[in-house]
C-alpha cells in the first residue's frame, strides 16, 4: 500500500506486517505471513499531502490487544488509567463505573466512618441512659429497704407494718411494691401484693417477675429481704421505665437510620464534588491526547490540593508545546535540508544522463544504468521522508483542521477505479460494493491515500486469476470516538494471509516480518492506514478473509465514526 499520493509508482512495496488489530478471538489465526506491504500509489491519481507544515513523529500508535481493542500509548493512556474511562481524539470521556471509581471509594470510606461513628454514639447514649434508669431503681429500692429494716430493729413487725402502710398512703405514682409475709406460711401481713411471685428463686435476693399490681398485671423490679421469721418483698413497677427505654431503643434505631442516609448522602456529594474537580483534568487531558496542545485545565482560585495539580499539569504542558515546537522546527529545517540536495543530485543525475546521450559502448550503457537506479534510490527516499512526515502529520493531529464533512462514497469510487487497471494488469479481479451517501468528517486526501493503500497492497499479494473486494457500508457499533454508527470499509483479498504474531506489532514504522525481507518495501503502509485511522477516530482492524481456507487472505476493516 502507498503512503503517500505523491510517491512515483516505481517506488518500493512496504511491509504487510503492520496490522491494527488481531483477528477477533473466535477466529482462528492460522497459516503463513504476507510478505510486505506496498508504501506507495500512483502519483498522477492520488492527491498530494500537505507537508510544508510537517509535524514531528507523535509517540508510537496503539498497539493490538486480543479482544481487537486498540489499547492507547502515552498520554492517552495516562488519560484512561486515571479516570477508568475512555478518551478519545475528539475529548469524548466515559465516566467510569461506579466501583472502579476511586471517587466513590473515598466516599464510601467517609460514609463508613461516619457511620460507625453514628452508631457509637448513639449505642453510648443507648446504654447510659437504659443504665442510669436502672441504677435509678435499684437506688430506689435499696434505699428503701434499708429504711424499712431499720423501722423492723426499732418496732418490730408492727412497725414494719405501720411502715409499709404509710408508705402506700404516699405512693402518689402508685408504682411502689411491698410485700410482708410469715417465713413459714407465706401469710400476707401487709403490702399490696396478694401472693409471693411464682418466679422468685430461693437463692437470687434480685429479680424480675410479672405481678399482679392493682388490679393489673406489670413488671417489676423486685428485692427480697429475709428477717427473723418474716419476708420481705420490696421492688418498683418497671413499665414505665420499660416504656422509656423502648422509647429511647427506638430513637437510638431512628437516628441511626437517619446517620446512615446522611452518610450515604454525604458520600454521593463527595463523590460529585471530586468528579465535578478531575472533570477538566479530564478533559484537558483527552484534548491532549487528539493533538490539541492549547488545552490547559482551568483553576478555580480556591489555591487547594486539586488546583496545584491543575497548575503542575499546565506548567508540564507548557514545557511539553515548547519541546514540540523545538522539534516542530527542527523537522521543518530537515524537511527542507533534505529534500533540497536530494532534489539538487536528482537534477544532476539527471542533466548527466540527458548530456551523456545514448551509450555506445557496454560500459557506457552499464553507467546509464546505475545513474538511473541512482535516480530511483533518490526517488525513493524522498517518498519515504514524506510518507514520515504524512504519518507524524496525523498522529499529531496537524490535520485535523483540513476536516470537512463530504460523502466518501465517490471518494471510494475513485479509488476503485483507479485500482481497477493496476488489478487487470496483473490478472486478477477488483469488485466494489460501496453504499451511498456515506457521509462523515474528515480529511478527504488523507482517507483516499489509506483506501489506496489498502487496495495497493491486496494487489500485491493476490496471485493472478484472484480477486480482490472493496466494500464499504454504514454499521451500527460503538466507536473509539463514543459515536454509535460507523463508515466501514472493508477490503479484501486471496493472499496468504498474516501471520497472528505480526498483527500484534502493526502500524510500527519500519516493521517487516522477516518472511517478507527479500521483497521491496520500507514499511510504511499501515503505519499511515493505521495513523489516518486514529485522526479520524477510528480503527483498523486486520482479520483473515477466510479463517477456515486456505490460503486465508487478508481483510483489512477501516472503521471510520460518523459525526
Amino acid at each position: 500500500m502507498g503512503t503517500g499520493s505523491d510517491m512515483a509508482t516505481t517506488s518500493a512495496p512496504e511491509d504487510r506486517t503492520a496490522p491494527v488489530r488481531p483477528a477477533p478471538p473466535d477466529q482462528p489465526a492460522l497459516g503463513a505471513p504476507l510478505d510486505t506491504l506496498e508504501t506507495e500509489a500512483p502519483e498522477a491519481d492520488l492527491p498530494a499531502a500537505r507537508t510544508d507544515d510537517a509535524v514531528p513523529a507523535a509517540p508510537p500508535p496503539p498497539a493490538a490487544v486480543p479482544n481487537g481493542a486498540p489499547v492507547p500509548t502515552g498520554l492517552g493512556a495516562g488519560l484512561v488509567a486515571l479516570s477508568g474511562g475512555l478518551a478519545t481524539p475528539g475529548g469524548a470521556h466515559r465516566p467510569p463505573g461506579l466501583f472502579r471509581s476511586a471517587g466513590f471509594r473515598f466516599a464510601a470510606l467517609f460514609a463508613a466512618l461516619f457511620a460507625t461513628a453514628a452508631l457509637v454514639l448513639v449505642g453510648a447514649l443507648w446504654l447510659v441512659t437504659a443504665g442510669t434508669l436502672d441504677r435509678q431503681t435499684d437506688m430506689a429500692i435499696r434505699s428503701d429497704a434499708l429504711a424499712l429494716v431499720e423501722r423492723f430493729r426499732e418496732g418490730g413487725t408492727t412497725g414494719l407494718v405501720e411502715a409499709i402502710e404509710e408508705r402506700l398512703a404516699v405512693d402518689v405514682e402508685n408504682d411502689s411494691i411491698y410485700l410482708l409475709v410469715t417465713a413459714d406460711a407465706d401469710r400476707r401481713l401487709a403490702g399490696n401484693l396478694n401472693r409471693w411471685p411464682v418466679a422468685w428463686h430461693p437463692t437470687e435476693n434480685w429479680f424480675r417477675a410479672r405481678v399482679v399490681h392493682d388490679g393489673a398485671e406489670t413488671e417489676a423490679r423486685l428485692y427480697r429481704i429475709e428477717l427473723p421469721e418474716l419476708r420481705l418483698l420490696i421492688g418498683r413497677d418497671d413499665t414505665e421505665r420499660q416504656r422509656l427505654q423502648q422509647l429511647v431503643t427506638e430513637g437510638a434505631l431512628s437516628t441511626s437510620g437517619l446517620a446512615a442516609m446522611l452518610a450515604f448522602l454525604g458520600a454521593w456529594l463527595m463523590r460529585r464534588a471530586m468528579q465535578s474537580r478531575m472533570t477538566p483534568a479530564f478533559a484537558t487531558a483527552a484534548a491532549i491526547a487528539g493533538g490539541d496542545l492549547s488545552s490547559r485545565v482551568a483553576l478555580t482560585g480556591r489555591d487547594d490540593e486539586f488546583d496545584r495539580l491543575a497548575a503542575t499539569m499546565n506548567i508540564m504542558l507548557d514545557r511539553i508545546v515548547t519541546l514540540m515546537d523545538g522539534v516542530r522546527g527542527v523537522s521543518d529545517a530537515i524537511a527542507h535540508d533534505l529534500r533540497t540536495p536530494i532534489a539538487r543530485a536528482r537534477a544532476k543525475l539527471e542533466e548527466a544522463l540527458a548530456a551523456a546521450g545514448r551509450p555506445t559502448t557496454p560500459e557506457g550503457a552499464a553507467l546509464r544504468r546505475a545513474v538511473e537506479r541512482g535516480i530511483a534510490d533518490l526517488d525513493g527516499i524522498a517518498r519515504i521522508f514524506r510518507a514520515l512526515l504524512r504519518i507524524a502529520e496525523a498522529e499529531a493531529g496537524a490535520r485535523r483542521a483540513a476536516f470537512a464533512h463530504f460523502d466518501l462514497t465517490p471518494v471510494l469510487a475513485d479509488a476503485g477505479e483507479i485500482y481497477d487497471a493496476a488489478a487487470e494488469a496483473r490478472g486478477q479481479r477488483l469488485v466494489t460494493d460501496i453504499a451511498e451517501g456515506l457521509e462523515l468528517s474528515g480529511d478527504r486526501d488523507l482517507l483516499l491515500q489509506a483506501v489506496a493503500n489498502l487496495l495497493d497492497n491486496a494487489i500485491k499479494f493476490t496471485p493472478p486469476g484472484g480477486e480482490v473486494r472493496l466494500s464499504a457500508a454504514l454499521v451500527a457499533g460503538a466507536t473509539p470516538a463514543g459515536t454509535d454508527s460507523a463508515v466501514e470499509v472493508v477490503v479484501e483479498d486471496d493472499g496468504p494471509g498474516m501471520a497472528p504474531a505480526d498483527r500484534q506489532r502493526a502500524g510500527q514504522r519500519f516493521f517487516r516480518a522477516d518472511e517478507a525481507r527479500a521483497t521491496p518495501g520500507s514499511g510504511l503502509g499501515l503505519a499511515l492506514v493505521q495513523a489516518v485511522a486514529g485522526l479520524h477516530g477510528g480503527e483498523l482492524l486486520l482479520e483473515d478473509t477466510d479463517p477456515e481456507g486456505t490460503p486465508k487472505g487478508l481483510r483489512a476493516v477501516l472503521r471510520l465514526p460518523v459525526a
